[in-house]
């Protein structure tokens, strides 16, 4: 008797060996009963068309995609969704044929982690956002359908920001909820319910020239890196005052199921996972 086929999917970076990715959607797949095969791919800088292309010749059926391909894979594929054209970034690929469907799931985790599973409902709160790359560029049109009261892009580099509104403004955007400048440009008068930080300062341990009145209401202070305990950010936003601090494991669990929901039609329950993987914030 032959062995049924099991679909292929794989999560494509570089470097690729600290991925919790194939952790995560072996447990997706044992929890929904679904028979596929996950794993890590690292593929080297200039040569993501190919690796995939490979991958595609060999059965996979969908990739999701790390740094530093997101770019690449909105440019790689055939039809690019809202959500990744607005981002100009791609974090899921899934293969029909010849055609290449592009996502980016980002945006809607953080989303969900934020309201459904920490509670803080963002409509009508005034949310500060921390950085102008592309994870920002992933958050601000789902964090937008959420009807926030204020949404605030905060840059080093200003004209980056500004940029970055302008683009979704021009997307037609709402302009008086999607504001941009720079941290100086924060001031005591200046408060916030939210705040985000989507900038990869966390990565080496650096410190944001936050001013501390931008903290000084906030009831939640999210830091997207995740694993890495408190953060500078979350110390600066700990020191303000800020009672409810969390990290970004939530929103990769969350942004994971998105995309196996996409691939295989059931989206599995993310609770438990996301407290198995969690660090202490210490």
């Amino acid at each position: 008797m032959s062995t049924p086929t099991v679909d292929r999917y794989a999560v494509i970076g570089h470097p690729i060996g600290h991925s919790k990715s194939p952790t995560i959607h072996a447990a997706f797949a044992e929890a929904t009963g679904q028979r596929l095969e996950y794993t890590a791919i690292d593929s080297p800088p200039g040569a993501f068309a190919a690796t995939v292309d490979r991958f595609r010749q060999e059965g996979g059926r969908g990739v999701n995609v790390t740094v530093p391909f997101k770019l690449e894979a909105c440019a790689y594929a055939t039809d690019v969704s809202a959500a990744a054209r607005a981002a100009g970034a791609a974090n899921a690929l899934k293969f029909d044929g010849e055609r290449v469907f592009a996502e980016n799931f980002d945006g809607s985790g953080l989303v969900r982690d934020i309201r459904d599973n920490l509670g803080h409902r963002l409509e009508g709160l005034r949310v500060l956002l921390l950085g102008a790359g592309g994870a920002t560029r992933g958050a601000v049109l789902p964090l937008l359908q959420e009807n926030p009261a204020r949404l605030f892009v905060a840059n080093r580099t200003v004209d980056k920001a500004m940029a970055l509104v302008a683009d979704f403004h021009a997307a037609g955007a709402n302009t008086a909820v999607l504001q941009a400048g720079g941290y100086n440009d924060l001031g005591r008068d200046d408060t916030f319910d939210i705040v985000i930080n989507a900038t990869s300062a966390s990565l080496t341990a650096e410190a944001l020239p936050l001013p501390a009145t931008a903290l000084q209401a906030v009831g939640l202070a999210y830091d997207m890196v995740y694993g890495k305990g408190l953060t500078p950010f979350l110390l600066q936003a700990q020191a303000a005052g800020v009672r409810h601090l969390a990290d970004g494991i939530g929103m990769l669990v969350e942004q994971a199921a998105d995309a196996f929901a996409w691939w295989r039609g059931v989206r599995p329950a993310t609770h438990d996972l996301i407290r198995r993987l969690s660090t202490p914030l210490v």
